[in-house]
């Protein structure tokens, strides 16, 4: 059995395809994908709205995963693998971001997650980099994702060359499930446990 830090946004936390945008929801245990690894001891570290490496001027700077990653990895531990799966967010229309922006924020999680310091502290951990599944316009939050939709679908080459020039691990979203047509950026259930089953063979395969 290993420890596993799941470090995330809304579809690491188990959000729900929006369908009211005052309505905070969530996926109970089983439904989410981070609680359906097995035997593993499993850390969820899902925050809704969590980007890469932006200070959100609507939901407040407390967003940029640089900041959150920190405190989370000083939290826990020791950990044998941090599956980290972000970007998403970073398309928003707010943050003018282009593909190759995005993976530079991601960069910047892998900087801090493979420091020596952070390395040490854990003993060595191994890290999954997971791609996110593209977003579609639609529905209550397309307007915040506006030109999103072709942005993300440029995330995963440049995520797996990341990925092999940092020599971690990684897993296309995009290639096991896909987001709910409610909303274009969350999973429904089955999706999750999709997504949990591929989580879960891949990791088999790293430790």
């Amino acid at each position: 059995m290993a420890v596993v830090m799941c470090f995330g946004d809304s579809n690491t936390h188990g959000t729900p395809p929006i369908v009211d945008v005052l309505l905070y929801d969530r996926f109970g245990r089983g439904g989410r994908w981070p609680t359906r690894l097995g035997a593993h001891e499993v850390i969820e570290e899902g925050l809704p709205g969590r980007t890469a490496m932006y200070d959100d001027p609507v939901m407040g700077p407390e967003m940029n995963g640089q900041g959150g990653l920190k405190i989370a990895l000083k939290s826990h531990g020791p950990i044998d693998v941090l599956v980290l799966m972000l970007g998403t967010n970073d398309v928003k229309a707010r943050f003018t971001s282009t593909p190759e922006a995005v993976v530079g924020g991601i960069a910047s999680l892998l900087d801090i997650a493979q420091s020596p310091e952070m390395q040490t502290r854990h003993a060595g951990f191994r890290i999954l980099l997971i791609c996110p599944t593209p977003v579609v316009e639609t529905g209550p939050i397309k307007g915040e994702f506006w030109g999103g939709a072709a942005r993300s679908q440029a995330l995963a080459p440049l995520y797996q060359a990341l990925a092999a020039a940092r020599g971690i691990d990684f897993l296309d979203a995009g290639e096991v499930i896909t987001v709910s047509p409610l909303d274009g950026v969350h999973f429904d259930e089955a999706e999750h446990a999709k997504l949990g089953a591929a989580v879960l063979a891949k990791l088999e395969t790293m430790l």
